[in-house]
């Protein structure tokens, strides 16, 4: 009989953006060949979620449109804590900082893709934006991602991405083609589940 597959485990990331002359650009960095769970590929800071995460200080909470938006699919504390857990990873591994403690109220919910349940590690990953002028610090991190750097996301589509990360990224296009207002108006959440994308609805039309 084969075995059941694993559980995923919630987690986080976050697209940093800023525009640059080559369009706009995301920080990405390149796993190691020693991880388990997409080596040497490019991707974005973040990572699971902690018990810790769930009681972590916050400057500023997030936005209510946010939440409701989380809490499609996550009681209201696992929605802070998916939060403050991207905080969390993209200091450890960028050395850049949403505050200190961090304002919450910067991010934005692009999107959602669980691991197949092919895979031996899974993950429920929701993906964080904000705006590269909401972060502070010196870019270092701990080593866990290399080469960090901002890509212009065409540039990045143009490269061997994971099939997640380049519809992410597609994601994000889509994202930033919209106005602040319709940004916040969104009634339906991208989810890529069983490796197609569907959409996540947090409230009646």
């Amino acid at each position: 009989m084969p075995d059941a597959p694993a559980v995923p485990r919630h987690a986080a990331s976050l697209l940093l953006v800023r525009e640059t002359p080559g369009g706009p650009a995301v920080l990405m960095g390149q796993r190691g060949a020693g991880h388990r769970f997409m080596p040497n590929r490019l991707v974005f800071p973040g990572g699971a979620v902690d018990e810790a995460d769930f009681s972590a200080p916050a400057a500023a909470a997030l936005r209510p449109e946010v939440a409701l938006r989380l809490e499609a699919a996550a009681e209201p504390a696992l929605a802070r804590a998916l939060a403050a857990a991207v905080a969390r990873e993209f200091f450890e591994e960028t050395g850049l900082t949403l505050g200190t403690p961090p304002r919450l109220d910067v991010l934005d919910y692009l999107c959602r893709a669980v691991t197949p349940p092919v895979s031996p590690m899974r993950f429920d990953a929701r993906f964080f934006v904000a705006d590269a002028a909401a972060a502070a610090g010196t870019l270092a991190g701990s080593g866990e991602l290399e080469d960090l750097r901002f890509i212009p996301v065409e540039e990045a589509l143009a490269l061997d991405l994971a099939n997640v990360t380049r519809g992410v990224l597609q994601q994000l296009l889509s994202w930033l083609a919209l106005s602040p207002a319709a940004r916040a108006a969104r009634t339906r959440t991208p989810l890529r589940i069983e490796g197609q994308w569907q959409d996540e609805t947090w409230m009646e039309e």
